[in-house]
């Protein structure tokens, strides 16, 4: 079997959630399938969509779980089972409301942070040391710790439009995880702008 990575993006399937904020890691996954031009495939036996490809001589998988964000374990272990793949090798995708809109933070493992599909990764390949990029979706100014409706709810026209230039750093962050390792692209993305040094032709 080939030595995959998989790049798993979060989010709930279904046209009733499509382009909410909790599908961060969703719109991010579909951004770099558009990019490499991949098409999904639904992987029934793992109940997820799956586009595969190479990049830099690297087999990568790109991943959207189709058994809703609190169930995500579920599609990503039995997919990590069989294709042998080892937790340094998960880079998981996930909405963060604590993070201002536009922020991205990487890191290589962790805990949930409350985040109910981390949990469910962790509780499913057996440990939280696996890579997670948060992508920020910010909180209404003064509301309460139930943000529900908030997280689920559309992003609107102005914060769509203020999103593309963190999506595409997150796309290329993502990038620089496969080819660059985890800490090379923390150094040069995480944050909430650009790094001076950072050579977007390279990637």
């Amino acid at each position: 079997m080939e030595n995959w990575s998989l790049i798993v993006g979060l989010g709930n399937p279904g046209a009733k959630y499509e382009r909410t904020r909790h599908n961060a890691g969703f719109l991010l996954v579909d951004r770099l399938a558009a990019e490499w031009s991949l098409k999904w495939e639904a992987e029934s036996r793992f109940r997820a969509l799956v586009a595969r490809t190479n990049y830099l001589d690297r087999a990568v998988m790109l991943i959207k779980p189709q058994t809703f964000m609190n169930a995500s374990g579920e599609a990503i272990g039995s997919l990590m089972q069989f294709y042998r793949i080892i937790p340094d090798r998960l880079l998981v995708v996930v909405d963060d409301a604590d993070l201002a809109i536009g922020t991205i933070r990487l890191r290589p493992n962790g805990s949930s942070g409350g985040h109910h599909g981390l949990e469910s990764i962790g509780q499913h390949i057996g440990g939280t040391s696996f890579a997670r990029q948060r992508i920020g979706i910010g909180r209404i100014a003064g509301a309460v710790r139930e943000i529900t409706g908030h997280v689920l709810g559309r992003f609107d026209e102005a914060e769509w439009s203020q999103m593309q230039q963190p999506f595409a750093r997150a796309g290329r962050q993502a990038k620089s995880w496969l080819s660059e390792g985890v800490q090379k692209a923390m150094n040069q993305y995480n944050g909430a702008g650009e790094r001076p040094t950072e050579n977007k032709d390279s990637l």
